[in-house]
C-alpha cells in the first residue's frame, strides 16, 4: 500500500520529465507551488485522520483512505491546465495525509519496541522501492507512443488504477488486531496481546480516549519533538521529489534520466533495512539517526559545491549519499518516540501530529526549490543541509538527556536497568513509573 502511496506522491517528478508541465502550460514557478501547496492538506489532516485510525482501526480507515487517493490519481490524467491539476493535488494531499501516521500507529499495536525500527522500515522502504520503480515504470510507459495522449497522462492512469485495485484488498487483507487476525491461529492470537503487555504499551487495545490522546504534549520533550519531527523531513522530501531533477542536471535524456534514479533508491533501501536492524538490535536510536542525518547532509554537500556537469560521476555518487541518509530518519525517529509513549490513544495523537509537522517540512523543499535557482539548486540544497544540521543538533539534546536520565535513576536506585528489563505493563505510570527507563 506504501508502495503505491509513494508512487502516486512522487510521480509528478517523472511526468514533468515528460513534459507535463509544457502540456499543461505551467509558467514560472507553478510546478513548484503545485508541490509545495500539496503539503499544506498533507499536514494539517494527519493529526484528526490518525485519531480516527484509532477509534475505527487501521482495517477500515487505510483501505478507504488508499482508494481516496488512488482514485484522484487516476483523475490527474484528465486535468487540463494546472487550476485543474492543483485542486486534484490538494485533495489528493488530504487523503494521503492519515495514511503514513496511521500504519506507524497501527504496527505499534503488533511489534515490540525492540522490533519496530526494522519493520517500519521494511514498510517505509516500499517509499525507496517505489522511487527506484517509478523510474522503471516511467521509462516504460513513456515508450508508449500515442497521437494525442501523452506518455505522462499513461503513467498517471495505469498508477491510478492499479493504487484502487489495491485499496479494494486491503479491505479484506487487513486485521484490526493481532487478537482478531485471521491468518492466526487461537494461540497466536493470545500470544500476540501478551507480547504487547510485555514491550509495547501499558494496556492492551485501549478504547478511544479524547483526554488520553493529549497528554504527553504537556512535557518540554515536545518541543524537540516538534522541531526534530519538521526538519528531518525536508531531506527526504528534496530527496523523494526532485531526484529526477537533480539528476536530470547530469545532462542526460528523459528515458536515461528516470532509469538512472533507480540505482541511487535501491542502494539507499539496502541501507535503511541494515541502519534500522542495528538501531533495533542495540536497541539505540539518537546515533543512528544522527548518522543517517550525515550521510545525507555531505550528499547535499557535494551537490551544492561542485559542478554537476563537469564531475557527473562525483555528482551521481552524492545522489546515492542522499538516497541513502534521507529516508532513515522518517523510520528510526517516529520509532523512537512510540518506543517511550506506552499510552495508545497517546501514540495515536502524537504520531499524527509529528507526521504532520514532516509532511509540513516538505514546504520548505518545495518553496526553495524554484525554476529560477535551476540547474544547480543552491538554495535548496543549503536549506536542505541547514535542516539536516537542526535536526542533529535537537536529536543528540533529546537523546543525550534521555540516556544521562537513565544512568541518575540507575545511580539513584543503586541497579542497572535497560528499558527491555521490565514489562511496560508494569509502567502505569509512564514516566513517573520507578522502574521507567527510556528507549534512547
Amino acid at each position: 500500500m506504501y508502495f503505491f502511496n509513494s508512487v502516486d506522491r512522487s510521480n509528478l517528478g517523472n511526468a514533468k520529465t515528460d513534459g507535463m508541465d509544457k502540456d499543461l502550460g505551467f509558467k514560472g514557478e507553478e510546478y513548484s507551488l503545485l508541490i509545495l501547496l500539496f503539503y499544506i492538506p498533507n499536514g494539517l489532516c494527519d493529526l484528526p485522520l490518525n485519531m480516527l485510525t484509532k477509534k475505527f482501526s487501521g482495517k477500515v480507515m487505510l483501505p478507504t483512505l488508499m482508494v481516496g487517493w488512488g482514485s484522484i490519481a487516476l483523475l490527474q490524467c484528465a486535468a487540463h491546465n494546472f487550476a485543474g491539476m492543483l485542486v486534484l493535488r490538494l485533495i489528493m494531499g488530504a487523503f494521503e495525509a492519515g495514511f503514513f501516521a496511521g500504519v506507524v500507529f497501527y504496527l505499534t499495536l503488533f511489534y515490540t519496541r525492540g522490533e519496530l525500527g526494522f519493520r517500519i522500515a521494511i514498510f517505509f522502504g516500499s517509499a525507496l522501492l517505489a522511487a527506484a520503480f517509478s523510474g522503471l515504470i516511467s521509462y516504460g510507459v513513456f515508450q508508449i507512443e500515442h497521437t494525442s495522449v501523452p506518455g505522462w497522462k499513461f503513467l498517471f492512469l495505469i498508477e491510478g488504477v492499479l493504487t484502487v485495485i489495491i485499496g479494494v484488498v486491503a479491505f479484506f487483507w487487513l486485521p484490526a488486531l493481532a487478537s482478531t487476525a485471521w491468518f492466526l491461529n487461537e494461540n497466536e492470537r493470545v500470544v500476540g496481546s501478551k507480547r504487547t503487555l510485555r514491550d509495547s504499551s501499558s494496556a492492551s487495545h485501549s478504547n478511544f480516549n479524547m483526554k488520553e490522546s493529549f497528554q504527553s504534549w504537556h512535557t518540554w520533550k515536545m518541543f524537540p519533538w516538534c522541531v526534530i519531527s519538521f526538519t528531518y523531513a525536508v531531506a527526504f522530501s528534496t530527496t523523494a521529489n526532485f531526484l529526477p531533477q537533480i539528476v536530470q542536471r547530469l545532462g542526460y535524456s528523459v528515458v536515461k534520466t528516470n532509469l538512472w534514479t533507480v540505482a541511487p533508491n535501491a542502494v539507499g533501501f539496502v541501507v535503511l533495512l541494515f541502519v534500522t536492524y542495528s538501531s533495533d538490535y542495540f536497541r539505540e536510536r539518537t546515533f543512528h539517526i544522527v548518522g543517517a542525518l550525515v550521510l545525507s547532509g555531505i550528499g547535499l554537500a557535494v551537490l551544492a559545491s561542485i559542478d554537476a556537469l563537469s564531475n557527473k560521476g562525483v555528482a551521481y555518487f552524492a545522489c546515492f549519499l542522499l538516497a541513502s541518509g534521507a529516508y532513515i530518519p522518517s523510520c528510526l525517529v517516529h520509532s523512537w518516540h512510540n518506543n517511550n509513549n506506552l499510552n495508545e490513544n497517546s501514540r495515536a495523537a502524537t504520531t499524527g501530529l509529528l507526521v504532520g509537522l514532516g509532511n509540513l517540512g516538505g514546504i520548505l523543499s518545495a518553496a526553495t526549490f524554484r525554476a529560477q535557482y535551476a540547474p544547480k539548486y543552491i538554495p535548496t540544497l543549503v536549506a536542505t543541509a541547514c535542516c539536516n544540521l537542526t535536526c542533529i543538533a535537537f536529536t543528540l539534546w533529546l537523546g543525550m538527556y534521555m540516556k544521562m536520565e537513565n544512568r541518575r535513576r540507575d545511580k539513584m536506585q543503586g541497579e542497572r536497568i535497560r528499558a527491555q528489563d521490565v514489562r511496560t505493563e508494569e509502567l502505569t505510570q509512564g514516566e513517573d513509573s520507578v522502574r521507567w527507563r527510556y528507549f534512547t
